[in-house]
């Protein structure tokens, strides 16, 4: 392509407004570059649109169900039995999301970045291509994030992905989820919550394969007690639509009946169509940018965060991305440039029913990484206070691992009310390198189920 296309001169040119591309442009921006970003669909990317946001806030709606159950062990008499308004929740969250979109515009608004509507593409190194325009960048990233990847088998078609369900009509009375990782996990959870007889269906012998083993082994335990119909083993030959019903064709030569099958069955880069090649620009065999620890591609002045690379696939981390390269290419007066995430201690949650909250490595991570002998592991497992009356037989589950050799904690893993919110505390002291003492010499604060984390003397001889 010709290295010397004529077009409009930016300084740096962001392809895809999520919340990585949208955090570049405007903090870009803010320090005085010129700045365009393109992106057809809403501002926030698939966290505010389709993911974190929604799915909290159905997570939150399926919750209030669980409490309506357990108010009468505290006295509380319900006249009548509750009843979801599905269409109201949707309209609720159809509009919190767009007052998010609204905000994500006038971030980039305000400091005057160039907004395009449109799908871009690299037309070589340096030219992009938007609306039939060509732009001159110094400097591109790539955020165009990850859509959903559904394996081909007969009858695909007759399936939907987790971007359909927050406005699924009607509200499926029978769900079958094919999948077992969090997407899989999460959605279960929350459609059992609103009232739907859930059945999932995973081809491995356990769900969530990148958690601690004895974290998946736990919920899914606690899954099941919910009324979720968890099948392991267990793989789909076809689809077929029958009458108003899907039904499934498994590989045992039985057949399951839904009226919605969602196919959780992984995530992939939105990569295609970008004119990568035509750039210089390399991606692994699944389509991820490849890049270095500095964000930077096979083409030094061409970056990319989030979904769509080789990192960790996670909301934050691709805004914590988003500021290395900021700061690398427009650095602020007098101070350090941001260093890369630490990946090793990245906390995250899964928001099934009970949540899951981890951070840092799991046990089988820990062994490899340390030393087998140089692990020792710390578990607990209760029943919280509020279920001595909710009438429910949820339990907990806790679980630190340390290097016996420094006494770090190098693991901290959670099944339980507020996982996350608990979790996310600690990280804080993990990033900072805190010990098995310092958690022991710190007071915990009583009744609260986080205290248990500090109250474990004891270690798992098993």
């Amino acid at each position: 392509m010709d290295g010397n296309r004529a077009g409009e001169q930016v300084d740096l040119f962001v392809i895809g407004g999520g919340s990585g591309g949208v955090r570049a442009a405007r903090m870009a921006a803010a320090r005085g570059a010129r700045v365009a970003l393109a992106e057809m669909a809403e501002f926030g990317g698939t966290c505010v649109n389709v993911g974190c946001i929604p799915k909290k806030l159905y997570s939150y709606a399926a919750g209030y169900g669980e409490a309506f159950e357990e108010a009468t062990g505290f006295g509380w008499q319900l006249d009548s039995p509750p009843r979801l308004d599905w269409g109201k929740l949707k309209a609720a969250r159809a509009g919190e999301i767009h007052r998010l979109n609204s905000i994500y515009q006038q971030l980039l608004e305000g400091p005057g970045v160039t907004i395009l509507r449109e799908r871009a593409c690299l037309l070589d190194a340096h030219t992009v291509q938007a609306g039939g325009r060509h732009w001159r960048a110094k400097n591109i990233l790539i955020a165009t994030g990850g859509r959903p990847f559904v394996p081909k088998m007969p009858g695909q078609e007759h399936a939907v992905v987790s971007d359909d369900m927050f406005d699924i009509d009607p509200l499926p009375k029978r769900l079958v989820i094919v999948g077992g990782g969090y997407i899989a996990c999460e959605m279960a959870s929350i459609f059992n919550g609103l009232g739907s007889q859930v059945t999932l269906l995973q081809r491995g012998a356990h769900l969530l394969n990148a958690f601690d083993e004895d974290i998946r082994s736990f919920v899914a335990a606690e899954m099941g007690k919910a009324g979720i119909d968890i099948r392991l083993n267990t793989q789909i030959s076809a689809i077929r639509r029958d009458g108003g019903e899907c039904r499934l064709m498994l590989d045992r030569g039985q057949d399951l009946r839904a009226d919605a099958v969602l196919m959780a069955t992984g995530r992939a880069p939105n990569s295609e169509d970008l004119g990568l090649e035509l750039a210089g620009v390399k991606q692994d065999d699944k389509g991820a940018v490849v890049v270095d620890a500095q964000f930077r591609t096979s083409v030094p002045h061409i970056f990319a965060v989030g979904d769509v690379s080789t990192r960790l696939q996670l909301t934050p981390v691709a805004l914590a991305e988003a500021m290395v390269v900021v700061d690398a290419l427009f650095p602020e007066p007098g101070r350090a440039p941001r260093e890369a995430p630490d990946y090793d201690f990245v906390p995250t949650a899964v928001f099934t029913h009970p949540s899951i909250g981890t951070c840092g490595f799991t046990e089988a991570q820990a062994r490899a990484r340390f030393g087998a002998d140089n692990i020792t592991v710390f578990c607990t497992e209760f029943k919280p206070l509020r279920h001595t009356l909710s009438g429910r037989g949820e339990r907990c589950f806790m679980k630190l691992l340390v290097a016996k050799d420094t006494d770090r904690v190098v693991g901290l893993h959670m099944v339980g009310a507020e996982a996350g919110e608990i979790v996310q505390g600690f990280a804080v002291a993990m990033q900072a390198g805190a010990t098995k003492a310092h958690f022991d010499r710190t007071i915990g604060i009583h009744p609260t189920t986080a205290e248990e984390f500090v109250t474990m003397r004891v270690p798992n001889m098993g």
